[in-house]
């Protein structure tokens, strides 16, 4: 795996932590890290575990010094962040902030940078995660691809629909709590519970993701024995209205990252 040079993170909460710790996992991705002082319990906790990485100054700094210059602020605050600081003609922007559009970001930005759009999850301080990337670009989908998998969309459709999707990861664990709770109420220890539920879905998850797999639908069927427990709870979830809450929902979130509603 080639080393990159210098990666700079403007911004230092939980993805940036997340990140670097991927990044710096042996082999290691990169030769040196900079992160900003904003967040000066994480940038210390990075700087103390890692020997490359160096709390810079401030924002500037860290954009003076690194080739790969990373966006991982809130929101609310970015015009205000980005604005004020100098990036160089051809430098490479990798912008992981939410729900922003590319043109309000170069505008801020204000220089000619390949803008590249992410949406890495927690995961990936473990290599484990997969991350979207708009639009595509094979240097950045390299820089995500050893962090775990990389998926390289054609259009901002593409990229907002996959934004949508990871809204799912607290229904997900909902439903392993749910789950949970049912047992418990039902008599048995939550920790046996617990300890049965996390790695059932854990197994699911895996045997999805096995190369042979062609469509999720055809998991379900090979789940649902005809006539048996698995499909019961499957059209019970269906004609209950289980299928209808979660396209709502999703077309929500949809509507929420394109701007078409609060």
């Amino acid at each position: 795996m080639a080393k990159m040079k210098a990666i700079g993170f403007v911004g230092t909460g939980a993805i940036t932590e997340a990140m670097v710790q991927g990044l710096l996992a042996e082999p290691a991705y990169v030769s040196e890290i900079h992160v900003s002082p904003r967040n000066a319990e994480i940038a210390a906790r990075l700087a103390d575990k890692f020997q490359n990485v160096t709390v810079a100054a401030d924002n500037q700094a860290v954009v003076d010094q690194s080739d790969v210059v990373v966006l991982a602020i809130r929101p609310q605050i970015a015009e205000n962040v980005i604005r004020e600081l100098r990036f160089r003609d051809g430098q490479r922007i990798v912008s992981v902030v939410a729900a922003l559009e590319r043109q309000s970001l170069l505008g801020w930005i204000g220089a000619d940078v390949d803008l590249v759009q992410a949406i890495p999850l927690p995961f990936v301080a473990d290599r484990q995660g997969v991350t979207a990337i708009y639009p595509p670009d094979p240097e950045t989908a390299a820089l995500f691809d050893a962090l775990g998998t990389t998926v390289q969309c054609e259009s901002r459709g593409e990229y907002d629909l996959l934004a949508a999707a990871s809204a799912m990861m607290s229904t997900f664990f909902g439903i392993m709590e749910f789950t949970t709770d049912w047992l418990e109420k039902n008599g048995l220890d939550r920790s046996k519970g617990q300890a049965y539920v996390a790695p059932l879905f854990a197994s699911l998850a895996q045997r999805a993701n096995e190369p042979d797999v062609t469509s999720f639908n055809s998991l379900s069927f090979e789940f649902a024995t005809k006539g048996g427990l698995n499909e019961q709870v499957f059209l019970d979830f269906e004609k209950k209205g289980g299928r209808q809450a979660l396209t709502s929902a999703l077309d929500r979130v949809l509507a929420r990252i394109e701007g078409r509603s609060n």
